[in-house]
């Protein structure tokens, strides 16, 4: 019988490369930090987390697609609150070190107003049981299939414009459904020179990556310990239902800087594990970069 290892580690695979197929930026940062020789091939990074967005709906919502992960040996963290973008989110922290943590985010349909609610039960009301149920979790092309199919139908594009005008998470979710929406290079494993965001922006810019400035290029926790910074998503065509064509925006790259807990401050590389480094995410800080996909910063 196939490990839960196994099984997880296939699917992150094939999440992350159809990821790569679609964010170009995914695959041009990589040559750019081979180029550098910051690192000598792609396995050489460290992926801190990776995120999905959902929609908070019956059968549906962070409740269904965090059975998958939690199936997986995946545990359950802290939760977060993000009241002006209506969203509530958790973190889940991997089986295994080397694994990314998860991130996923819902939105609290209910707080739109009743047209944006009617829109999006239009579509979300056809599933009338959760999915995930119905899911063999011990297969992994079962699972990476899921994560990319069509949950609900296409929108029209009438319909996806009116839910950006009110919620751009809203528009995006609609469209991209379950679809990767980052994943996130660890900037502390990284060497000398370029293992601090600000030195890794500095890298990015002057090779031509557009970064997200939602309160500033540079996101940092209010302890300090913990720095983010992202891309601003690339432009995809969509097709719509009714054969429309419109750039929305797809998915992007951010880039994490954990630093060391004070305990374990200047001892020595063998404090270099996770355990030893700011754990978690920060609110103020994930608020602004959820803004990578929005009008805001794609235009």
């Amino acid at each position: 019988m196939i490990s839960r290892s196994t099984i997880l580690k296939q699917m992150l695979n094939g999440l992350m490369r159809r990821y790569q197929e679609r964010v170009p930026d995914v695959q041009a940062i990589i040559n750019a930090m081979v180029a550098e020789e910051i690192i000598q091939k792609p396995e050489d990074i460290d992926n801190d987390h990776i995120a999905f967005r959902t929609l908070g709906v019956p059968n549906l919502g962070i409740p269904s697609i965090e059975k998958i992960f939690l199936h997986l040996g995946y545990e359950k963290r802290d939760s977060y609150n993000f009241p002006e973008k209506k969203l509530n989110a958790y973190w889940y922290s991997p089986p295994e070190e080397f694994l990314p943590r998860i991130f996923i985010s819902e939105l609290r349909v209910n707080e739109l107003s009743e047209n944006a609610q009617q829109i999006i039960r239009k579509y979300t009301n056809q599933i009338e049981s959760d999915p995930v149920d119905k899911l063999d979790m011990n297969n992994p092309v079962a699972l990476d299939h899921f994560m990319h199919g069509g949950l609900w139908p296409i929108p029209t594009l009438s319909e996806y414009s009116r839910l950006r005008d009110e919620s751009e998470y809203a528009a995006w979710v609609i469209y991209n459904r379950y679809y990767l929406n980052h994943f996130t290079i660890s900037i502390h494993n990284l060497k000398e020179g370029y293992n601090t965001i600000p030195l890794f922006n500095s890298f990015l810019e002057k090779n031509g990556f557009k970064l997200n400035d939602a309160g500033g290029k540079i996101k940092t926790s209010a302890d300090g310990l913990l720095h983010q910074s992202a891309t601003v998503a690339h432009m995809i065509d969509a097709t719509f239902a009714e054969g429309d064509v419109h750039p929305i925006p797809g998915s992007y790259v951010e880039f994490a800087e954990r630093k060391m807990l004070p305990q374990f401050e200047g001892q020595g590389n063998e404090y270099s594990n996770r355990s030893h480094r700011r754990e978690g995410f920060e609110a103020a800080n994930a608020n602004r970069i959820f803004e990578s996909t929005y009008r805001s910063q794609t235009e």
